[in-house]
C-alpha cells in the first residue's frame, strides 16, 4: 500500500475513533440525564407528572437528537410539540395551575419525547458495527428509554380514566407506573402490582414482548460486535 494511502486510512481510522469517544461521551451525558428524570418521576407520590422532570425529559430528547443526528424533520416535529407542552408547564406552574390541565399534555407530550429518543438511538445504532462503550452505552439509555415511555402510556390512561390503574387495592401513582413499567419490560412479575382492565393488561403484554425483543436484539449486537474483533477485515 502507498504511503499516501497508509497515512489517509490512519488519519481516517483516528477521526473515527475520537468521534466514537464522543458519541461515547454523549451517551453518557443522556443516561446521566435520563437518570435524573427517572428520579424526579419515581418520587412523585400522584399521578400528575412533575414539570420539572418533563423539563429534565426535554434536555434528555435535545442531547439525544444532538448525538444521534437525527433528521431535522423530526427534530422540527418533535420540538413543536414538546416546546409547547414545555411553554405550557412553565406558564401553569408559574400561575399555580395543577390537575388534569396541566397533568394529561404533560403526560402526553412526555410520551412522545420518550417515543421519539430511543428511535433515534436505535436508527443511529443499527449499522453500526463493533462492541465498544458506546454501543453499550446507547443500548442502555435505550432500554430505560422504553420503559419510561410505557410508564408514561400507564399514566395517560390514569389521567384519562375514572378506574385506577391498578385497581382499588395498589396505590396509582407515577412511581408506582414506573416500577410495574419496569417490571414488566424485565418480565420480573412480582405480583404486587397488577394492572385492571383490558386495555391496560394488553399494554403489559406488549411491554413485555417488547422488552425481550430488545433483549434479543442487544444480545444479537453483542455477538455480531465480539465477532468483528475476533475476525477483523484483513486489508486488500
Amino acid at each position: 500500500m502507498p504511503r499516501t494511502d497508509t497515512v489517509t486510512a490512519e488519519h481516517a481510522a483516528g477521526r473515527t475513533g475520537r468521534l466514537r469517544d464522543d458519541w461515547a461521551l454523549g451517551y453518557a451525558i443522556v443516561l446521566g440525564l435520563l437518570i435524573v428524570s427517572y428520579g424526579l418521576c419515581a418520587v412523585q407520590p400522584s399521578t400528575d407528572p412533575s414539570p420539572w422532570a418533563f423539563l429534565a425529559m426535554l434536555a434528555t430528547v435535545a442531547m439525544v437528537f444532538h448525538v444521534t443526528r437525527a433528521r431535522h424533520l423530526v427534530q422540527r416535529v418533535s420540538w413543536v410539540v414538546l416546546s409547547i407542552a414545555g411553554a405550557s408547564a412553565v406558564i401553569a406552574t408559574a400561575f399555580g395551575i395543577d390537575g388534569p390541565v396541566l397533568a394529561i399534555p404533560l403526560s402526553a407530550a412526555s410520551m412522545i419525547a420518550l417515543l421519539v429518543a430511543p428511535w433515534a438511538i436505535i436508527a443511529h445504532q443499527v449499522t453500526r458495527r463493533g462492541l465498544d462503550l458506546e454501543a453499550l452505552l446507547a443500548a442502555i439509555t435505550a432500554y430505560i428509554l422504553v420503559g419510561m415511555f410505557f410508564a408514561f402510556v400507564y399514566n395517560l390512561m390514569s389521567q384519562i380514566s375514572p378506574l385506577p390503574i391498578f385497581g382499588d387495592e395498589g396505590t396509582d401513582s407515577l412511581g408506582n407506573q414506573l416500577f410495574f413499567s419496569f417490571t414488566a419490560l424485565t418480565t420480573t412479575g412480582y405480583g404486587n402490582l397488577v394492572p385492571v382492565g383490558t386495555t391496560a393488561q394488553a399494554i403489559a403484554i406488549a411491554e413485555g414482548i417488547t422488552g425481550q425483543f430488545f433483549l434479543i436484539t442487544a444480545v444479537a449486537r453483542i455477538m455480531r460486535g465480539a465477532s468483528a474483533k475476533r475476525n477483523p477485515p484483513t486489508p486488500a
